[in-house]
């Protein structure tokens, strides 16, 4: 990069952070880090600076406001930040939530030079019908509606099959990347600002949630990473008869541009439409509910960005899904945690939701376990068995995060986008089916999933997949043994020791397991036997 570039670059982020500093001038977001030292000489000296400026609204709906005006990034990271009510005060989380990503869609020029780059012709080569006008335009790629051409002679039989096919085109907002990169850094000055000034700067951890963005944006910016996302949520739901996931056609996906099968569907949110089908809604609610319960449970791997504009409703009553640039998931651990919090909700053993929370590790060792028990009780038992419209998520997370504050309980990072997309699914049962309630469609799924992780099954699917470790490694110790047994060396003798030690232990921990299973099919064979008597 040479001088006269790099001083455009730095002319022109002086010019942005210029900007941004007249925004939080203008809408009084300034009042954030000089209330934070009321009474101070600073404090004093700002105030009498402006002192012309008089707001009639919160700092909240400034703040809403301010986002808007700073364009889309701004807006999205508002977006995120609503679903952050552990870092955020809930008149702000509250606020924030109401912001909406409709952003102006770009020139069609731009569309023709992002497809001619990416296909390296003409698009009306790959395109047999492409409609410039979008059907849809977000912050980061917009949607157009188009036919696939008749291929070349000579390709893939793959893509013969392919010709005049109706397919959606998602195309990367040009230069994106670029305004996402230079926002960012501008974000994360101004988090470092707030983590320094603010008495509870701290705690909030500022620069963690520009990070999270930061890393949730890049994510979006690779349409091949989502193309990928999509299909293997396709996968996942290969029966189609709970959720269908449109295909990809990857011959025709580059990482700025994403060509997927065109749903013929309904947006979830025109009950109009759907009534006039003579669709369940009840059904269409409670197949929601066990849509997010399978993806958590069972793949660990779920759609984390479930709000109305994403989700669509087939002619046949089944759900659709699009914009699989979020995904969220899950380890074995976070789902076992999470299923055993769930069941035991259900079954109202505050005590064992308590004990998970202190086992995890998520709350400090020396918590006293009633006085947790007591203040999750106080939180989950005037909910429980209540339907929807007398259940709102969101106060009831926000009073959990309260009593997380007090026991000091980690935030874990991994479960912010499941946080998020369970207030979406909470809407959307919310919007269709008020009264429907979470425990008896849940609780199956929970149950089925937790036989197939800690039953008879789950144990010898964990054999079966541990097998080849096994029988790779057992035959290796007495030559491992032997090796380190000959060395003429203290260290090598000490070695042998520790792998001796190291062989012993793995040993008995197969005879143990193979001493479980055999306990338990003797326990259930004996059973069966007691039952045919």
């Amino acid at each position: 990069m040479d001088n006269h570039v790099a001083v455009k670059i730095t002319v022109m982020r002086i010019f942005r952070f210029l900007k941004i500093l007249s925004v939080v001038i203008r809408y009084g977001l300034d009042e954030f880090l000089v209330g934070s030292t009321r009474g101070s000489i600073f404090a004093l000296l700002w105030r009498g600076l402006f002192f012309w400026r008089k707001f009639t609204q919160p700092r909240a709906v400034r703040l809403r406001l301010a986002l808007e005006s700073l364009g889309p990034i701004f807006v999205k990271f508002g977006q995120i930040l609503s679903t952050r009510p552990d870092l955020v005060p809930h008149d702000i989380a509250t606020e924030l939530s109401k912001l909406q990503d409709q952003v102006p869609p770009f020139a069609e020029a731009d569309v023709i030079a992002t497809l001619t780059a990416a296909y390296g012709a003409n698009y009306s080569a790959v395109f047999e019908e492409f409609d410039l006008t979008p059907i849809a335009s977000a912050s980061v790629a917009q949607v157009h509606f188009a036919k696939l051409a008749v291929p070349p002679a000579g390709a893939p039989a793959s893509l013969q099959k392919l010709a005049h096919k109706l397919v959606a085109v998602k195309i990367l907002r040009p230069g994106v990347g670029a305004v996402i990169t230079k926002d960012c850094a501008l974000l994360d000055v101004l988090a470092e600002i707030v983590e320094n000034t603010l008495t509870d700067g701290k705690r909030l951890r500022p620069r963690e949630v520009v990070a999270e963005f930061a890393r949730s944006l890049g994510d979006e910016l690779d349409l091949i990473r989502e193309a990928s996302n999509a299909s293997t949520l396709r996968r996942n739901f290969a029966d189609g008869t709970l959720l269908y996931v449109p295909e990809v056609y990857f011959d025709y996906c580059h990482k700025s541009v994403m060509v997927m099968e065109r749903l013929d569907a309904i947006p979830v949110n025109d009950l109009v439409q759907l009534k006039a089908l003579n669709i369940d809604i009840e059904r269409l609610a409670t197949d929601g509910v066990k849509i997010f319960f399978t993806q958590v449970f069972r793949d660990g791997f779920f759609h984390a960005d479930m709000h109305p504009g994403n989700i669509f409703v087939g002619r046949n009553g089944i759900y659709s899904g699009v914009d699989f640039g979020i995904m969220g998931t899950l380890s074995d651990g976070d789902k076992a945690y999470l299923a055993r919090n769930f069941a035991a909700f259900f079954r109202r053993d505050y005590k064992d939701v308590a004990m998970a929370h202190i086992e995890a590790g998520w709350v400090p060792a020396h918590t006293r376990v009633e006085e947790f028990e007591s203040a999750i009780r106080s939180v989950c038992e005037p909910i429980f068995d209540k339907p929807l419209n007398e259940i709102y998520f969101g106060n009831v997370l926000l009073r959990l995060f309260d009593v997380s504050r007090r026991f000091q309980m980690e935030i874990q990072p991994q479960l912010v986008l499941l946080q998020k997309t369970l207030l979406q699914v909470e809407g959307l049962g919310r919007q269709l089916y008020p009264q429907l309630d979470l425990r008896p469609v849940a609780q199956p799924i929970l149950i089925a999933w937790m036989d197939e992780q800690v039953g008879l099954r789950g144990i010898a699917r964990a054999m079966q997949r541990e097998a080849p470790l096994w029988a790779h490694t057992l035959p290796q110790l007495p030559r491992m043994l032997q090796r380190a047994l000959t060395r003429d060396h203290v260290a090598g003798l000490e070695t042998a020791i520790k792998q001796l030690e190291r062989t012993q232990r793995v040993q008995t921990a197969i005879l143990v397991i193979i001493a479980v299973i055999l306990l338990a099919v003797a326990i259930a064979y004996g059973f069966v036997l007691f039952q045919m008597l």
